[in-house]
């Protein structure tokens, strides 16, 4: 009897098999109208004077921004071949060998930035605060990637390291591991797959796009639509922002331990007395790119969340 589960096979990247038109695009619209919907619903209520134009005009700029910022940290950061830098063309060009391919490779860092700098540009056109603005796109967020992550499931891209819970999945285009190191022949044998002396094995993995999906997505928005924002009054414009990125950075730090990093960069910070193999997790002081951004943003975060409160009490 398996003790894992094997990725179903009737889930398909495509919508329509003969149109390139995939779910993971979907998944975006999908975040954009939910973003869209619950600043609406903020500047309804009269926390950000926002009009429906408005509501619509921020969306685009953020949008923008975001898209902008996710592809050049990913193709400039992630890539490691630095190809995007002697081909800078290519790096918005959504076509390869003919086909439509859309832009593969986005950075939630890069997006993050760029996202914020989108408002910002709103705000200086429109004369909005940009603190108050920036919390009323952080507490809409959250909910809107999540389907970003249910994207990257769908996919099958952006899975954990290997692992021997019951619900990690066997994920269908995931490398192979060689039978002739000695933890692969271990994990195989402890979940019963067959193999022969030297034969490539799929090992199941941690379903780390669900692990974002329900941590960084539904909960951290639970947390900041609910406990946060109906203190928005009581606390200086600012403090939402501030708080969703401690919340962000720290829960995806967390679950970075399970997410397998890029292989073409492995790990930035390898301290831990095992660092051999990105597919297991070994030590807490192997440090990957993601971890280090997530580390940035809980310093900013909490150095933002104090200047703010300081300020606010001398006032």
């Amino acid at each position: 009897m398996a003790t894992f589960i094997t990725f179903p096979s009737w889930i398909r990247a495509e919508i329509f098999p003969s149109l390139p038109i995939r779910w993971y695009g979907l998944m975006y619209v999908v975040a954009f109208i939910i973003a869209y919907l619950l600043i609406r619903v903020q500047a309804k209520r009269g926390e950000i004077a926002l009009d429906d134009d408005g509501v619509v005009n921020v969306m685009l700029y953020c949008v923008f921004g975001l898209i902008i910022g996710a592809r050049l940290f990913s193709v400039l950061f992630y890539d490691g071949s630095f190809y995007y830098w002697t081909h800078p063309h290519m790096i918005f060009w959504p076509f390869r060998n003919g086909q439509f391919v859309g832009l593969p490779g986005m950075s939630y860092h890069g997006g993050l930035v760029g996202a914020a700098i989108g408002a910002w540009l709103f705000s200086r056109r429109y004369k909005v605060d940009f603190l108050l603005l920036a919390d009323t796109v952080a507490f809409a967020a959250p909910l809107g990637y999540t389907f970003g992550r249910l994207g990257n499931f769908i996919n099958g891209e952006l899975f954990g390291r290997v692992s021997t819970a019951p619900w990690a999945v066997v994920f269908p285009d995931a490398p192979l591991f060689s039978t002739n190191y000695a933890w692969v022949r271990e994990i195989a044998d402890q979940l019963g797959i067959a193999y022969q002396s030297g034969q490539l094995v799929n090992l199941p993995r941690h379903p780390s796009q669900l692990y974002e999906a329900l941590f960084e997505g539904v909960l951290l928005f639970l947390f900041l639509w609910f406990v946060i924002r109906p203190k928005r009054a009581k606390r200086p414009a600012g403090m939402g922002l501030a708080w969703y990125m401690i919340g962000y950075g720290t829960v995806r730090f967390l679950i970075e331990y399970l997410r397998a990093p890029d292989e073409n960069l492995g790990y930035i910070i390898a301290l831990g007395k095992e660092s051999d193999t990105i597919a297991l997790f070994q030590s807490p002081l192997n440090i990957s790119l993601g971890q280090i951004f997530c580390l940035a943003m809980i310093v900013i975060g909490t150095l933002f969340a104090l200047l703010l409160y300081h300020r606010h009490k001398e006032t």
